[in-house]
């Protein structure tokens, strides 16, 4: 344990364990599901606010179950550039990681029976296979992200999953409006992941760690990158071709300027700072979020 670490408080470090810097991800799925709900007049106050924090316990539980599977497994070596894992560092031994990710999940599950309540059972079934995906992840036998499957989970939970989950609890349905808009939010969020694999491509390699940066490479991954973005961008403009929703969805492309810092240090940071780009790539998943639902909602007032 650092000088630097020794006398942070109890709440510091499990604020450094939850990484609230990831957590406006689990925040622009629901905000879009519900303003398709607004939109069609299907808008549910309570249930919007529970699968909130059904996505944010998510999250968080997610990234303790990173924190202390990672250690477990031996893949935070000093030589991480990510920032501080609570296990790796002696902040909190595994057994506190694991009792706090397990209060997370169920305290998820608790209230994800309340939207079972109002959902039907299929709601259920979605909340179990995401919270055994989160553990996945880097837990258990065959941990998703160790063999380049990270990305393809991340985007359909908080993508289609989120999207069209949170619309579902409140509509009773799934409309085209949402399926299409879940694609997106569920890009933006899976190109998060892409900027943590790329930070951690040169160590995950030496541990054997085969994320699809490792498989694809620096200059791949970065292309990968670039693509999520692109295509993220691209929908809006489709759903309008297509006549689902008025012009007003590209409202969206207003927040093209917050993106292209991003773009910028993926081209030309490596290792530590990118941590920022991560941070700010959450933040902008969540930025795009807020801009799609207010151009539709604007199209659906117009």
């Amino acid at each position: 344990m650092s000088q630097e670490t020794e006398n942070l408080s109890r709440f510091k470090i499990w604020m450094l364990a939850i990484r609230p810097k990831t957590l406006p991800a689990a925040m622009g799925p629901v905000l879009v599901g519900a303003a398709i709900a607004i939109g069609d007049h299907a808008f549910s106050l309570l249930p919007t606010l529970v699968a909130l924090l059904v996505s944010l316990l998510l999250q968080i539980g997610s990234n303790l179950a990173n924190d202390v599977f990672d250690f477990k497994k031996g893949k935070d070596t000093k030589e991480r550039t990510g920032p501080l894992r609570v296990t790796q560092a002696g902040l909190l031994t595994p057994r506190q990681v694991m009792v706090g990710m397990g209060l997370v999940f169920a305290l998820a599950f608790a209230l994800g029976l309340y939207l079972t309540w109002v959902g039907g059972w299929v709601i259920l079934a979605l909340g179990i296979a995401a919270i055994i995906s989160a553990i996945a992840y880097t837990g258990g036998p065959f941990p998703l992200g160790y063999h380049g499957l990270g990305e393809v989970f991340v985007f359909i939970f908080f993508g289609p999953v989120a999207v069209c989950g949170t619309y579902y609890v409140q509509a009773g349905n799934v409309s085209a409006a949402a399926w299409w808009a879940s694609l997106p939010v569920g890009l933006l969020i899976t190109a998060i992941l892409v900027v943590n694999n790329y930070r951690d491509l040169p160590q995950d390699k030496k541990t054997g760690k085969r994320t699809i940066a490792v498989r694809l490479g620096p200059t791949a991954t970065q292309v990968e990158y670039f693509l999520l973005l692109a295509v993220s961008f691209a929908v809006p403009l489709i759903m309008w071709l297509q006549g689902i929703v008025s012009a007003w969805i590209l409202f969206t492309w207003l927040s093209l300027p917050f993106v292209l810092p991003l773009i910028g240090e993926i081209r030309t940071k490596k290792g530590r700072p990118l941590n920022a780009t991560l941070a700010g790539t959450a933040r902008f998943s969540l930025i795009f979020s807020i801009f799609f639902s207010v151009g539709y909602l604007f199209g659906k007032l117009a």
